[in-house]
């Protein structure tokens, strides 16, 4: 008890000391204001925020995935046009900015429009009096259209020309992607293009505009009229607008590293950062970014855990991909035009995953102009896996990852009675009317899941090409070449696995090599043979 009071102590005394070699860590706020203020550490973007707004362009467009700082960078354009110095003391754009030039900023946060309970219009309008109010201006009009266009005439003519701030632009979209609330996406679809119509026509009133959002929908759906609206989501001027690049992260975070290093004597710490939570990147596999959420929830914690994905688990696309049957996403390659939009109706699955942020740029071919994708980090992988599996088997999450540490912990332990214990539990929550009629769907997807997500506690590889070994699972002292076989026979399957020379091709001088045949039965939904030859 001494012993462990002693260490608890020696704990908390190390992150506290930790802690005070941190600044104030702004988890989850995304106002500028608030952040200055209340002393929050900033990651200064105000040098990429003066190129954008003086690069002459004038309508942005910017999706980036949630969590990764579009809200702050429009609370920080807001604050600029507005004038407020104070806030920017000790900042790259403080000298480099005409703090006499003021402008009126609309600011719209659809995060904020109450339209759950009432219809997007009449959301919307409220929303626009309440913009007017703010200016003291009492608009005039019934329609969104007429209140839009009166709001920003009227500003113009007491102020100025305007600087339009339009953050989540899709979330009236994105919040009803199922297929029972579909007709309510369509619904918000034609009042958003009623919306964004008035912008094209009120060119001689809008100084700037920025539009952020997760995702790019057709412009035909929403942006009809906006033909002169610049996307610069892949754009490599703007690649680290938002994220924290490794040079931010040593500059804010660099000597507490150093001390937690030297407090626990371990060194590695960067790379395992790395590994986890940086990754991102929006430009050709160049100029890699750390999650910010996650990175700094890291900080706030120093522990490692899959921050960003919890804090909002995307249901329905989760159900797509069971619905696709789509579960392999490693070193997929895809043309430039599938970054550029989707339809409601018609949901690209891998588009969809790189602008929600499960995928990111690895490399870019610029002379075939071929991009390939991959999980940008361990975090989003390990998440996606776990998701995955408890989805295509139909059970519980929390179920998903004690199972498969289970299993590994059996490979470890040279127990293949467990292993094939593990395997087959796999299996049994799955109805068995769903088995029967996706039976190689849901067979291959979860043995290629379930190995892929067992990589993440122990090695471990999955091969997909034909004529290549299924599965191959390494442990300190042993290897174990697996084949699997679906109403088949396990006898057969291991015959493969010698005949092929899958043994040789993994044979070792320090490790042992054993050969494991399985035949699984869609009939019984289990494993009905287990051939082991050594």
């Amino acid at each position: 008890a001494v012993r462990l009071a002693a260490f608890i102590s020696q704990r908390q005394m190390t992150a506290s000391y930790l802690s005070a070699m941190l600044p104030n860590l702004p988890i989850g706020r995304q106002d500028f204001h608030k952040i200055r203020t209340a002393g929050d550490l900033y990651i200064d973007k105000t040098e990429h925020i003066h190129r954008l707004i003086t690069g002459g362009g004038g309508y942005y467009f910017l999706a980036r995935p949630r969590r990764f700082g579009k809200s702050l960078t429009l609370s920080t354009i807001k604050e600029l046009y507005s004038g407020s110095r104070e806030l920017f003391e000790g900042l790259w754009v403080e000298d480099h900015w005409d703090w006499s030039e003021r402008r009126p900023v609309v600011h719209i946060q659809f995060n904020e429009i109450d339209y759950a309970y009432q219809s997007l219009t009449v959301a919307l309008q409220k929303m626009l009096i309440r913009q007017g109010k703010d200016f003291d201006i009492q608009l005039e009009g019934d329609t969104i259209p007429e209140l839009f266009k009166d709001l920003l005439t009227q500003l113009t003519a007491k102020l100025g020309r305007v600087v339009l701030l339009i953050d989540e632009y899709d979330k009236p979209l994105i919040d009803f992607l199922t297929k029972d609330k579909l007709p309510q996406a369509f619904e918000n679809q034609a009042v958003l293009k009623s919306f964004y119509s008035v912008i094209k026509s009120s060119d001689n009133l809008i100084e700037f505009l920025l539009i952020t959002g997760v995702s790019k929908f057709s412009k035909v759906g929403v942006f009809s009229d906006l033909n002169n609206l610049y996307d610069i989501t892949l754009h490599p001027r703007f690649a680290t607008l938002t994220g924290i690049t490794q040079e931010e992260l040593e500059l804010h975070f660099g000597a507490a590293i150093d001390a937690h290093e030297a407090e626990t004597g371990k060194t590695d710490l960067r790379g395992k950062l790395r590994t986890w939570y940086n990754g991102y990147s929006f430009h050709g596999g160049k100029d890699r970014v750390y999650n910010p959420f996650s990175i700094l929830s890291f900080f706030g914690s120093w522990e490692f855990r899959n921050f960003w994905f919890s804090t909002g688990t995307p249901t329905f696309l989760i159900d797509l991909l069971r619905e696709r049957h789509y579960y392999k996403f490693e070193q997929v390659e895809m043309g430039p035009s599938a970054f550029e939009s989707y339809q409601l109706d018609r949901l690209e699955t891998i588009p969809l995953l790189f602008q929600t942020g499960y995928l990111t740029i690895k490399e870019y071919d610029p002379e075939y102009q071929l991009y390939t994708l991959d999980y940008p980090n361990k975090e989003v992988k390990d998440s996606m896996l776990q998701y995955l599996v408890a989805a295509f088997r139909h059970g519980n999450v929390y179920e998903t990852t004690p199972a498969v540490v289970r299993l590994a912990k059996a490979f470890d332990a040279g127990d293949l009675e467990a292993v094939r214990e593990q395997i087959n539990d796999l299996f049994q929550t799955i109805p068995h009317q769903l088995f029967v009629a996706a039976k190689e769907n849901l067979y291959h997807a979860l043995i290629h899941l379930l190995f892929t997500y067992l990589g993440q506690y122990i090695q471990s590889e999955v091969n997909t090409l034909k004529g290549r070994i299924d599965s191959v699972v390494e442990t300190d002292d042993h290897v174990y070449v697996l084949e699997f076989k679906l109403d088949g026979s396990a006898e057969a399957a291991l015959a493969q696995i010698q005949e092929r020379g899958y043994l040789e091709a993994k044979r070792s001088a320090v490790k042992k090599v054993t050969a494991i045949g399985v035949n699984f039965s869609s009939s019984e939904k289990g494993i009905t043979g287990w051939a082991v030859a050594k």
